[in-house]
């Protein structure tokens, strides 16, 4: 199946629980909070190391949906959570502590916590020698990098998604993927088409 008709497909069935807990179904609630729970988790460990801190963030989005979830619109349900997370996360006083950097800075050091997070995203899937490769190498990118290579290629978000979730413009969502395109390739010594269908497993 195509990413793009997957992403459809998934957005649809999110709607459908989001409107039975909007009809304050807690059945349909706690099935959608599980079903993006994970892939909110792993969003989160490009912001921070605490995986404490990433839980309780998560809550606190979850909590606040709950209790607004009469008067909320939403159309895409995943853009939505991410976006909500990213603020939680921007917001917490505590973040001069927990934060490794501030989002602004364009270099900044590596994540810790992406390989555990993702694993468990991923279980289902063989680790390749190759795909493992690929893992590492954007382990190794900067952070605002690895943000925007999780959004395009492991959630299928459309650049100008991209660029409203991390409140930049659309060509600097560009520039960053091709900045991190051009260092993967490097790092992996393989052609650049290869390298995107390692990392979206197929999905084409």
């Amino acid at each position: 199946m195509e990413l793009n008709q997957r992403l459809l497909d998934e957005n649809e069935f999110l709607l459908t629980l989001w409107h039975k807990t909007q009809a304050g179904d807690k059945d349909a609630f706690c099935q959608l909070a599980d079903a993006q729970y994970r892939s909110l988790f792993t969003y989160a460990t490009n912001f921070t190391d605490d995986r404490e801190f990433i839980k309780d963030a998560i809550q606190e989005v979850f909590i606040r949906i709950w209790e607004r979830r009469t008067t909320l619109t939403i159309q895409v349900v995943a853009m939505y959570l991410f976006k909500s997370l990213r603020n939680q996360l921007l917001a917490e006083h505590r973040r001069p502590v927990r934060m490794l950097s501030s989002l602004a800075t364009p270099e900044v050091t590596e994540l810790t916590d992406w390989q555990t997070a993702e694993t468990h995203i991923e279980q289902h899937e063989a680790d390749s020698e190759s795909e493992q490769r690929v893992r590492q190498a954007i382990h190794r990118l900067p952070k605002r990098q690895q943000e925007v290579i999780f959004l395009k290629f492991y959630k299928g978000l459309e650049n100008e998604q991209i660029a409203d979730l991390m409140e930049i413009n659309r060509q600097s969502v560009a520039n960053l993927l091709f900045r991190a395109l051009g260092s993967l390739k490097s790092q992996m010594a393989i052609c650049t088409t290869w390298l995107v269908l390692l990392l979206i497993h197929g999905d084409v």
